[in-house]
């Protein structure tokens, strides 16, 4: 009994998979979620003019987003919490063992940079989870601007 192969979801999404067009069909790709989030942004909240018999309509219209836009906004990011930093020679680095301590360029109760992949976002602060008081997490204290 053979089995059907899987599709990837670019070819769920029928975005050709050879890899020339992979560039051009994720540029392409990236350029309509971003006329989604522009015209999501224009017609604003639910609500003035808002009409039920069109809501149909928009679902059909823009099922093919929504998958694209689901696809996009599963992307893994890597997010960082950044203590601190050190500066040493070498011959610093080469010297530690096991029970060394390394002095980090914060105190503590100072603020953490939280980074996504490499660039910082917001600076948050560290607290322990309120679910499991063995564990941290951290509090976001404010945003950089973009």
């Amino acid at each position: 009994m053979m089995s059907e192969p899987e599709l990837s979801p670019l070819e769920d999404l029928g975005l050709p998979m050879d890899g020339e067009n992979e560039t051009d069909a994720l540029d392409e790709a990236l350029a309509e979620l971003q006329g989604v989030i522009n015209k999501d942004q224009e017609m604003g909240p639910l609500g003035n003019g808002f009409d039920p018999d069109d809501l149909a309509e928009t679902a059909a219209a823009q099922a093919p987003q929504n998958g694209l836009q689901d696809l996009v906004m599963s992307i893994p990011v890597q997010l960082d919490v950044v203590i601190g930093s050190a500066e040493m020679p070498v011959s610093e680095l080469m010297g530690m063992e096991t029970g060394s301590v390394v002095s980090l360029n914060r105190k503590i109760g100072e603020a953490v940079d939280i980074c996504v992949n490499g660039t910082k976002i917001a600076t948050g602060e560290i607290q322990s989870l309120e679910d499991d008081p063995s564990r941290l997490g951290v509090k976001i204290i404010s945003l950089e601007k973009s």
